[in-house]
């Protein structure tokens, strides 16, 4: 399955352009994400939830009930099945996975972006750690349901919030700006039973970026909720220690190749090891 990389022209112009830019700069200076919160939780946002899941391949079930395009959006699923192998990693939610190796810097590329972890996280003891690890990004889409959940039993620190700016997490967005050290976002460690120390992070995109965390400084089980983001699109960004994963070999492959792979909540990415998880370099 090849990985959907594209940007909407939307994001296309906003990031692509130098009018694009200077709009949404302006745009971002103004707070239109209040505005833009107001409307998505009240019932004037019905016809624009209609819009948007026809857009994005949503099938709305007959008698639906939502009230709101936030009701809408932050949906649970029926039936979430997990792998239950103990030994094998699993992905904490929907969406299109990439992989990079955290260099002996702790630093990683993206699009051609570099990311250090101490920006990432704002905590620079923490971050060298993590030097010659791996790095899983998950970038959900319109499509997906919003939620995430733990990759292991284990126990969980602080919910880390940081205030940041809300760009989008397209390739074009990705291309212009190091969004990921930009954007709102919350990191979590989490002292794993089988892959070791864990630190996963939700970064909010566009206009609204609502993280919600169910809980913090306690235990979690597999496949238990973590949280869900609300009213727009975002990402899950995972950093494991050296040699603590390995990815299944046609997972690798096709990241190899440059390509996303699609992932469910729940599914089977691989298990612990000592194998390179993550592609070449490019």
């Amino acid at each position: 399955m090849k990985g959907k990389q594209e940007s909407t022209g939307a994001v296309r112009f906003f990031y692509g352009t130098r009018v694009g830019r200077a709009l949404l700069r302006g745009v971002m200076r103004t707070h239109a994400d209040r505005i833009a919160v107001r409307y998505l939780c009240s019932g004037a946002s019905r016809p624009f939830l209609r819009w948007y899941a026809k857009r994005n391949g949503v099938a709305l079930e007959r008698g639906h009930g939502y009230r709101s395009f936030r009701e809408f959006f932050i949906r649970s699923r029926n039936g979430l099945g997990v792998d239950t192998a103990p030994e094998h990693l699993i992905s904490p939610c929907d969406g299109w996975l990439s992989a990079y190796p955290i260099r002996e810097d702790s630093s990683f590329t993206v699009k051609g972006k570099r990311y250090r972890l101490g920006d990432l996280l704002q905590d620079a003891a923490l971050a060298e750690t993590f030097h010659g690890g791996d790095c899983l990004i998950i970038r959900l889409t319109p499509a997906d349901y919003h939620h995430y959940c733990y990759i292991d039993d284990g126990v969980q620190g602080e919910n880390h919030y940081i205030e940041g700016e809300l760009h989008s997490v397209q390739s074009a967005a990705c291309e212009r700006y190091p969004v990921y050290t930009l954007n709102r976002r919350c990191w979590t460690l989490l002292e794993t039973e089988r892959f070791g120390p864990v630190v996963q992070t939700e970064v909010g995109a566009l206009v609204v970026g609502g993280i919600v965390n169910e809980r913090e400084n306690a235990p979690f089980c597999r496949g238990e909720e973590k949280g869900h983001f609300e009213l727009a699109g975002s990402t899950v960004v995972l950093l494991f220690q050296k040699n603590r994963i390995s990815l299944a070999g046609h997972i690798r492959e096709q990241l190899a190749a440059g390509r996303e792979f699609r992932v469910t909540q729940g599914m089977c990415l691989g298990g612990a090891g000592e194998a390179l998880c993550c592609p070449a370099e490019t």
